[in-house]
């Protein structure tokens, strides 16, 4: 499992900079990367447009690929992976193909197929296609990797008494300031003490999502933070709580980076996601899974000693891991063991 002298061609949305940890680690492993953004602009304005009606700027990606073929001429590349991929173009996908014979095409998606169904247009095209969603790994006999944590959360244990109860960090989308405030609701009801930071890119963003979207009609703007945190200054907060609350989207299965970032750090974790049960990693004292109608935090849960979780499990979770699950390894084995040698240990 060596990149050393690998020529990679990387695509990718950018995602709150693991794609340049991605990049990054490639490089220090050896391998020459070339990255290209999949997206043309990374305006709120353009990302909504291109999720939605993607149509409507077909001209603008076409050109913008262009671009890009020109800055990949003559080269040739061992690898091409592609992360997620909203906007690429099936013909650019077709001419690299065609013009790179031994290169070896791998697509990841860290969306379900329910929310990104164009995910699926690629899989003709490509080697290896692997999703983070295990159902739609089983359902479309796809590879299966899940996600990642990146080192400075495994490596920011302290020793010091946490301050808070329940932290939650996180982006204002879809229902999460809703659910988020029924927890907030819960802990004071309980007698925790919380700490809730919802990101939001805009302010006129977020007006407009309280005017066009229901679950952002009782959105307080003064609870919105538009500072986007660093993933240091994220590990800090996460140090100072016992444990963290992870608000999944309600249609997905596939555990999000916070799940791993969370559990590396050390602490436990509160989601509504049923699905994280049929992990390897799992143990319920220290993954509290709670209802998103009538959410419930015990006292008990946040009392009682969290499970250390093994160096096999850790490196398994692990970024490094991820790049060999993509690049080289079939980790479905692995992955849908459902084994806790943690919880067995």
């Amino acid at each position: 499992m060596d990149f050393k002298g690998k020529k990679i061609l990387l695509i990718s949305v950018r995602f709150f900079g693991y794609e340049k940890a991605i990049v990054e680690r490639l490089q220090e492993r050896g391998a020459t990367v070339d990255f290209f953004d999949d997206r043309p602009s990374n305006s709120v304005l353009q990302k909504g447009i291109i999720r939605v009606f993607r149509s409507f700027l077909v001209f603008q990606i076409q050109k913008y690929y262009r671009s890009v073929l020109k800055k990949m001429k003559h080269k040739k590349y061992d690898y091409f992976l592609l992360i997620k991929g909203e906007a690429i173009p099936l013909s650019f996908i077709k001419k690299i193909k065609r013009e790179n014979p031994g290169m070896k095409m791998i697509a990841y998606t860290y969306d379900s197929l329910h929310e990104h169904p164009r995910f699926a247009d690629f899989i003709p095209y490509f080697d290896k296609s692997i999703t983070f969603d295990r159902t739609d790994a089983l359902s479309n006999n796809m590879g299966f990797r899940p996600l990642f944590f990146l080192d400075q959360y495994r490596k920011s244990h302290s020793h010091s008494q946490p301050e808070v109860d329940v932290t939650f960090i996180g982006s204002a989308h879809t229902d999460r300031y809703f659910i988020g405030e029924k927890v907030r609701k819960a802990c004071d009801k309980a007698g925790l003490t919380s700490f809730f930071y919802y990101y939001a890119p805009g302010k006129t963003a977020l007006i407009l999502k309280r005017i066009f979207d229901r679950n952002f009609k009782d959105f307080d703007l003064r609870k919105a933070s538009f500072n986007k945190l660093s993933h240091s200054e994220i590990s800090r907060y996460y140090q100072q709580t016992k444990a963290v609350l992870d608000i999944n989207k309600s249609f997905q299965n596939g555990l999000t980076m916070r799940t791993f970032e969370v559990l590396a750090s050390g602490k436990k974790l509160i989601t509504f996601n049923e699905d994280i049960k049929n992990y390897p990693f799992y143990h319920p004292q220290n993954i509290l899974i709670t209802n998103r109608e009538q959410p419930e935090i015990p006292q008990s849960f946040l009392a009682s000693k969290t499970v250390s979780i093994s160096e096999e499990t850790l490196q398994m979770m692990s970024l490094d891991s991820w790049l060999n699950g993509v690049f080289f390894e079939d980790q479905r084995n692995y992955w849908f063991s459902q084994k806790n040698t943690d919880q067995n240990s």
